[in-house]
């Protein structure tokens, strides 16, 4: 691409989420904004399309989103008026057992407790208080390390979070309880043993009670046009199909930020970086991969518990064992014959998604990072397990291993779809041990995708803390 003969205060490169969000906040201030994407339409991880038959569509990556419904910054944005409309199913989420019964995510705390018989006060003790608080504590949650507005609650948040979801499972008496806490935690995408795997389940179970699990209308790729519509109506810029691999191919700019991971940041700009800065990134961990499966379907998945079928999201895995054995085996470089499997029908709650009485699914299974296994056979074995005549509702099907989606989103190293492990080593110093995690090494070079804090999921906040500290640095900005 030839050199602009305009200047633009800020290039922000890659268009998923936290593009977006990084891109409109620094619109929002009056500067000049180019957002570049490699691909021919924006959203990174937010797309929809027909992968396999005609009028059914699929999301690409992501499918249901309580994150992006619960984000600080996505929630002062007017989405609604550039078409974003967020559909909640009742049942946010649903946990299946082989003897037909099930454990449900609901919307009430109380509702959700009263189905988990011995461990009914035993969830409303550990749910009730965080969902209360965290109304106050989501912005310092989802961002970098800080001394909180509320420290107190974050101490208290922070006692459970911060240990292992198989130790905290241990206060649990009853499977359905320890199930649907094990598929929760199982969204960290590592061995259920790691601290602070706890996390993630108690931040995903309080959303679900505060906000529900949605899905939006149209697909996923609603919620990047969302965005983009927005950031256009403000001043912002957009040029699709500009895939930069160096700098040079850059007009000129004050400052730029990169919705991308340390192996491609190393790609584009590592001259630029001093030692020490390449060697932490080159250090950078990836976690496991995910290999995924879109189904076109005659008609709903005909499972033994008649109310997982309404729920947003079916977690497949069996019991609390069943989940930390196979998770563990894949953080461990193994394939498993029972897969944690995420799965979800939004044709179920949105009819746009399907032709009339048709249906669609989306499921995935972890896997070894950069495993090429077929792994369909076994995600359709779990799933039938639970639904018996599944199988038979199959009229088309669409497959990802892990090499494909890194090949379909560079940011998916190895089939990561968090952008790098979210372990306790990396959950406060991604991509680096710095002051700042979005600065760079290099004046004006940031980095602001889910490979900084607070990581994965389509919430926006690792690229409205990276422009926040490219305001400050940058433009003397303080927000």
């Amino acid at each position: 691409m030839e050199k602009h003969h305009t200047d633009y205060d800020a290039i922000v490169v890659g268009s998923g989420p936290n593009g977006l969000a990084a891109a409109i906040l620094l619109q929002q201030q009056g500067l000049s904004v180019l957002l570049l994407e490699g691909k021919n339409e924006l959203g990174g991880g937010l797309r929809t399309k027909e992968l396999t038959l005609p009028g059914y569509l699929h999301d690409v990556c992501s499918a249901v989103h309580p994150m992006a419904a619960a984000s600080p910054f996505f929630e002062t944005l007017p989405l609604h008026q550039h078409g974003l409309e967020y559909i909640y199913p009742d049942i946010a989420a649903a946990h299946p057992f082989d003897d037909g019964t099930v454990a449900l995510l609901k919307h009430s705390v109380q509702r959700t407790a009263a189905l988990l018989g011995r461990d009914k006060d035993t969830y409303l003790k550990l749910m009730q208080p965080l969902v209360n608080i965290w109304p106050g504590i989501a912005d310092d949650v989802l961002a970098p390390l800080h001394f909180p507005k509320h420290p107190l609650d974050m101490a208290r948040f922070g006692l459970n979070a911060l240990t292992s979801a198989t130790h905290l499972a241990k206060r649990f008496k009853t499977e359905a309880a320890k199930g649907l806490f094990g598929g929760m935690a199982a969204h960290s995408i590592q061995p259920l043993s790691n601290i602070a795997t706890s996390a993630i389940a108690l931040v995903l179970m309080a959303n679900g009670h505060l906000k529900g699990w949605p899905i939006p209308k149209g697909g996923s790729k609603n919620i990047a046009a969302a965005l983009a519509g927005y950031f256009t109506s403000i001043g912002g810029e957009i040029q699709t199909n500009t895939y930069i691999t160096s700098l040079n191919q850059l007009p000129s700019a004050k400052t730029v930020l990169f919705d991308i991971t340390p192996k491609q940041l190393l790609t584009i700009a590592g001259h630029k970086f001093s030692n020490i800065y390449k060697w932490q990134l080159e250090r950078y961990r990836y976690g496991m991969g995910v290999f995924k499966v879109d189904w076109a379907l005659n008609d709903i998945i005909p499972f033994k518990a008649t109310e997982a079928g309404q729920a947003g999201t079916i977690h497949i895995g069996g019991t609390f064992k069943e989940i930390v054995n196979s998770e563990k085996r894949s953080g461990n470089g193994l394939h498993t014959d029972n897969p944690f499997v995420l799965l979800t029908q939004p044709s179920v709650f949105d009819k746009t998604r399907a032709p009339e009485g048709k249906h669609t699914a989306w499921a995935y299974c972890h896997v070894p990072n950069g495993s090429v296994k077929d792994m369909t056979e076994i995600i359709e074995k779990q799933i039938e397990r639970f639904a018996p005549g599944f199988r038979e509702r199959i009229i088309g099907r669409h497959t990802f291993n892990t090499q494909q989606l890194e090949k379909y989103n560079p940011n998916y190293v190895g089939g990561d779809i968090n952008g790098g492990i979210i372990d306790i080593g990396q959950l406060f110093t991604r991509p680096a041990l710095r002051r700042s995690p979005y600065r760079t090494s290099a004046k004006g070079i940031y980095i602001c995708s889910s490979a900084t804090p607070p990581g994965g999921g389509v919430h926006g906040m690792c690229g409205y803390h990276a422009g926040k500290q490219a305001l400050k640095d940058i433009f003397g900005i303080k927000l």
